[in-house]
């Protein structure tokens, strides 16, 4: 690890958050002078989605008492993780299926407002991103 974690979480929450590919985040951090190869990105979102994740569940805002489910939400539900999934052009294994799968949804539930973290009320996603992985320190009430 020897790039500091902005870089590092820069490049999972893009990864995760757009329809991207891991070479096309290389030649995004080439531009940025940050030299990073593309098996690198993907052994960090491998290794930190589901950290991330993790911590996200701690925080989570809690559902209501009821609900319900049916046939065409999961379809509908899926339709956003097919357009991800498009670019990055198939997983190695089902372990690093599983954590970036993981990593999506944690981006689509910040983008719906779901984390109940003091001092994140007013962040952008991505601001609440960075304050899971820690590169940004929520403010305190």
């Amino acid at each position: 690890m020897r790039f500091p974690l902005e870089i590092l979480a820069v490049c999972i929450r893009w990864y995760v958050a757009y329809p991207l590919s891991y070479r096309h985040l290389e030649e995004m951090m080439q531009e940025r002078s940050a030299f990073v190869d593309h098996s690198s990105i993907n052994r960090w979102a491998i290794r930190f989605l589901p950290l991330l994740e993790k911590t996200f569940r701690k925080y989570k805002r809690p559902v209501g008492s009821s609900w319900r489910m049916d046939e065409t939400y999961i379809d509908q539900d899926h339709r956003s993780i097919k357009r991800m999934t498009r670019p990055m052009l198939g997983f190695k294994s089902s372990r690093a299926a599983r954590n970036i799968l993981a990593g999506i949804e944690l981006m689509h539930m910040l983008r719906k407002g779901q984390l109940n973290l003091v001092g994140c009320e007013d962040m952008s996603f991505a601001g609440q991103f960075y304050a899971l992985a820690g590169v940004v320190r929520p403010a305190t009430a």
